[in-house]
C-alpha cells in the first residue's frame, strides 16, 4: 500500500512540474512576476509541497530566479537568447559529430521515416505541435550519439528555447526548417561530418537582428 501511495505522489509531483514548466515556458507567468505557492497550489488542486518542489526545479532549469524567499519568472531578452543559441550550436555540433561516427543504419532510416512523417503534417497544425516535431528531429540526432548526458542537455535546451522556436515557427519558417533537416539527414547518410557541421551551423545560427526581431515579437505576445 505504501508503495502505491508513493508512486501516486510521484506521478502527481511530475504532473505538477510539467504543468508549471509549460506555464513558465510560454510565459503564463510574466517576466518578473512573483509566483505565489499557495495560489498555484489552489489553482492546480494540490498541496503546496509539490508546487514548492516544482518551483525549485524550474529555478535550477533556468526558468525562474530567486527573489527574496520566493521566485519570479526570468526575463526574456536578446542577450539571454543569444547566449542560449550559442550554447545550443555547440551542443548540436557535438551531436552531429558523434551521430556521424556512431549512428546505426537502422537509426538513420528511422530518422528518415520521422522526417517523412513530419513533412506530411498539415501546415495549419497548431504551432506548438510543429515545434514538437522540430524538437523531435534534434532529439533523435542526440540519441544517435549514444551519450545520455548529451541527450539530456539537448532536452533541457529544447525546453529553454521552446518559446523562441514557437515565435519563429509562427513567423512562417517551417518550410526552410524542413529543407535544412533534409540536408542534415542526407549528410548523415553520407557520413559527411564536415558537411553536417556546416549545415547545423547554418540551421541554428541567428544574426543579432533576427534575435532582436524574434524577442520583440515574443514580448509583444507576452504583454499584449
Amino acid at each position: 500500500m505504501q508503495t502505491i501511495i508513493s508512486a501516486s505522489r510521484g506521478r502527481r509531483g511530475e504532473e505538477v512540474l510539467n504543468r508549471l514548466r509549460d506555464m513558465a515556458i510560454f510565459f503564463e507567468f510574466k517576466p518578473g512576476e512573483r509566483l505565489n505557492e499557495a495560489s498555484l497550489a489552489e489553482q492546480l488542486g494540490v498541496s503546496r509541497t509539490p508546487v514548492r518542489e516544482a518551483l525549485m526545479t524550474l529555478a535550477h532549469e533556468g526558468f525562474l530566479e530567486q527573489s527574496g524567499r520566493g521566485y519570479v519568472r526570468r526575463r526574456f531578452d536578446v542577450q539571454e537568447m543569444k547566449d542560449l543559441y550559442e550554447l545550443r550550436l555547440g551542443l548540436e555540433k557535438e551531436c552531429c559529430i558523434y551521430a556521424v561516427r556512431r549512428a546505426s543504419q537502422q537509426q538513420i532510416d528511422a530518422l528518415g521515416a520521422y522526417l517523412d512523417h513530419s513533412r506530411n503534417i498539415p501546415a495549419d497544425t497548431p504551432v506548438t505541435e510543429l515545434v514538437k516535431l522540430d524538437e523531435g528531429f534534434h532529439q533523435r540526432l542526440a540519441q544517435m550519439t549514444g551519450n545520455a548526458e548529451l541527450e539530456r542537455m539537448v532536452i533541457w535546451m529544447n525546453r529553454r528555447i521552446r518559446f523562441m522556436r514557437w515565435i519563429s515557427m509562427d513567423g512562417g519558417r517551417r518550410d526552410s526548417t524542413q529543407q535544412q533537416h533534409t540536408g542534415l539527414l542526407e549528410a548523415l547518410r553520407r557520413r559527411d561530418e564536415q558537411g553536417m557541421l556546416e549545415l547545423i551551423t547554418a540551421h541554428i545560427s541567428l544574426r543579432q537582428d533576427q534575435i532582436v526581431e524574434a524577442v520583440t515579437r515574443g514580448l509583444a505576445h507576452i504583454f499584449l
